[in-house]
C-alpha cells in the first residue's frame, strides 16, 4: 500500500506518495520507493495504482538503485569521447550549475514526468536557455531507457514555459537590442582608435567589419591572411581549459570559411603586423615574426575573457549603448542585411550551419532596414 504526503515547493503545494517493494534478495532488508511532483493527490494515487500493477505483472524496473548521477556518470564516460574540449567544458558546467543540483541523488527510476516540469518551470525563472539544459538532461534519461535501466523517459513531452522576456514590450525593446547601430560603431571605433592601442582597435574593427568569432580571431595566424587576395581563412578556434590554450578546429563544416576583406581592414592589419614585429625586436631582439596575429606582449595567446572586459569597461566610461562580444557578430550582420546583402551571403560569412540562425538575425535588423523597406514599397507601388 501507498502513503500520500503534501509538500511545499517554491512555486505551489505537491503530493508525493512512498510505498514499500518488498524485500531486497540481496539485502534481505525491506524495500521503500518514492515518487514526488504531482500537483493533485489524485495524480498521486493514479500514479501508484499504476506502479503496483507493474510490481504485481513483472514488468517494473524499479528494483534498480541507481541514482541519475550516477547514470550520468556512465553516459558522459563514453560521451566525452566523442565530443571536443571546449564542449566538454560546456556541458559539464551544465550539468553542475542546474541539474546534478536537482536530479544527482534522485533515484532515475523514481524521477516523475511532474517532477520533471517543476523543475523545469524552475530553472526557466532563472535563465533564459532553459531549452538547452533540458536538452541535455534528456540525453541522460534516454540512455538510461536505451540501457534498459527505466521503462519510460520521464522527460519527454514537458514543456518549456514562455518567460516573461520572451514577451516583446516596446519600452524595453531598445535596451534589450544586442547590435549597434551605424553611428554607433562610427563612435566605438573611433574610441577604439583613439585610447586603445593598435592591436586592440584592430581586434574590436575585425570583430564588426568580418562577423568572426572572438576565438577564429584569436586563434588566426598570419598565413590565414591573404594581403594579395584580400581574404580571411577562419578554419579554427582558440579555447582556454585548465590553464591551457587549445587551438582546436572548428566546430561545423560551414564554420570554416574564407571570408573577403575590405581595404581599410587589410591597411590595418599590415599596419599592426609591422608594429608587432617592431615590438618582438625591441622586447626579445628577434626580427623573426610571431605567427599567430593577435598574442599578449611575451607572445603566448591572449585571454578570451580580455576582450569581454575591454568592451565592458569602454561601453561604461563612454555610456555606450550596452552589447556583448556576441552582440557585435549580430552588429556585422544587422549592417550587412542594410547594405543589401542577402540571408545566404551573411549566412556563410558568418558561418552558421543553419539558415535559421541567420533568420532569428534577420528579424531584429535595425530600424533603419525597416524605414529602406517602407520606401522601397512606396516607390514601386508609385511607379
Amino acid at each position: 500500500m501507498a502513503s500520500f504526503q503534501r509538500y511545499s515547493t517554491k512555486q505551489s503545494q505537491m503530493w508525493l506518495f512512498k510505498m514499500d517493494m518488498g524485500v531486497n534478495p540481496q539485502t534481505g532488508k525491506r524495500k521503500t520507493t518514492t515518487r514526488r511532483g504531482f500537483k493533485t493527490k489524485k495524480e498521486a494515487q493514479i500514479a501508484a495504482g499504476k506502479l503496483e500493477q507493474e510490481l504485481l505483472s513483472g514488468t517494473s524496473l524499479t528494483n534498480s538503485t541507481i541514482t541519475f548521477n550516477e547514470t550520468f556518470a556512465q553516459w558522459f564516460s563514453n560521451h566525452s569521447k566523442t565530443i571536443k574540449p571546449s564542449t566538454k567544458k560546456s556541458i559539464e558546467s551544465k550539468f553542475k550549475k542546474h541539474i546534478l543540483p536537482r536530479f544527482g541523488k534522485l533515484k532515475i527510476n523514481e524521477i516523475t514526468r511532474p517532477y520533471c516540469q517543476q523543475m523545469i518551470n524552475e530553472i526557466a525563472e532563472s535563465i533564459k536557455s532553459v531549452n538547452d539544459i533540458k536538452i541535455q538532461a534528456n540525453q541522460v534519461f534516454k540512455y538510461a531507457v536505451k540501457m534498459d535501466i527505466i521503462q519510460k523517459n520521464p522527460l519527454e513531452y514537458v514543456s518549456i514555459p514562455k518567460q516573461q522576456r520572451d514577451l516583446i514590450n516596446e519600452d524595453t525593446h531598445e535596451n534589450e537590442r544586442n547590435y549597434w547601430k551605424k553611428d554607433e560603431v562610427k563612435r566605438f571605433l573611433s574610441i577604439t582608435k583613439e585610447q586603445l592601442s593598435l592591436r586592440d582597435h584592430t581586434l574590436f574593427h575585425l570583430l564588426i567589419y568580418t562577423g568572426a568569432r572572438k576565438g577564429e580571431l584569436l586563434a588566426l595566424k598570419w598565413d590565414d591572411i591573404n594581403f594579395e587576395t584580400g581574404s580571411i581563412r577562419l578554419t579554427k578556434t582558440l579555447f582556454h581549459n585548465e590553464g591551457k590554450f587549445i587551438f582546436q578546429t572548428s566546430k561545423t563544416r560551414e564554420s570554416k570559411r574564407l571570408i573577403s576583406l575590405d581595404t581599410k581592414t587589410l591597411s590595418l592589419l599590415k599596419k599592426w603586423r609591422v608594429e608587432q614585429i617592431q615590438a618582438n625586436l625591441a622586447n626579445k631582439g628577434s626580427t623573426k615574426e610571431s605567427k599567430i596575429v593577435f598574442t599578449r606582449d611575451d607572445g603566448s595567446p591572449m585571454r578570451l575573457a580580455y576582450l569581454n572586459d575591454k568592451l565592458g569597461a569602454l561601453i561604461k566610461r563612454y555610456k555606450l549603448h550596452e552589447v556583448t562580444i556576441h552582440g557585435l557578430r549580430h552588429t556585422h550582420a544587422s549592417l550587412l542585411f542594410e547594405a543589401g546583402a542577402s540571408i545566404k551571403e551573411v549566412q556563410e560569412r558568418l558561418g552558421h550551419s543553419d539558415i535559421q540562425m541567420t533568420m532569428n538575425i534577420y528579424t531584429h535588423v535595425t530600424d533603419d532596414l525597416k524605414e529602406q523597406t517602407a520606401e522601397k514599397f512606396q516607390r514601386y507601388i508609385e511607379l
